[in-house]
């Protein structure tokens, strides 16, 4: 069955857009100074079960779901397993993969499932269209052992 032309336009134009956001002259959003994203549980060095929850916390800085563009806010997106060689493009709308999870509708907690052993966690803010901001608002990397 052949996809509809609106959609397949549509989906091409998302794709282009996730790949220049920053080249094509985008607005990038400015997060307060002091803003500082962490997660609040599980805390670092804790033993869970494979389906945990986890929580974020944000300070100096709102909340505001993807698509609103309000200054000095932005959303979660959550890192799983990465390394600073891992870590997404600064400067590009950040993808959805199973390491990088998005959280466009505001949400402050998720269920986390996760195979057993030790993985690492950390916090990302991204702004309207799910880029970082100009200074990146990144949590410390905390490490949980999976039971």
């Amino acid at each position: 069955m052949q996809k509809p032309f609106l959609l397949t336009t549509l989906a091409a134009a998302v794709f282009s857009l996730s790949m220049t956001a920053t080249a094509n002259g985008l607005p990038r959003n400015t997060a307060p100074a002091d803003a500082e994203v962490y997660i609040v549980t599980p805390q670092d060095g804790a033993v869970v079960d494979k389906t945990f929850a986890v929580k974020f916390g944000l300070k100096n800085m709102d909340i505001s779901p993807a698509g609103i563009d309000k200054p000095g806010t932005g959303h979660h997106h959550l890192l799983i397993d990465t390394v600073e060689t891992d870590l997404p493009d600064m400067n590009f709308i950040l993808p959805t993969t199973d390491k990088l999870r998005h959280f466009g509708k505001g949400e402050m907690e998720t269920q986390l499932t996760l195979a057993p052993g030790q993985h690492t966690l950390q916090l990302l803010m991204g702004d309207r269209l799910h880029i970082p901001h100009t200074a990146p608002v990144l949590s410390k990397k905390i490490t949980i052992t999976v039971k």
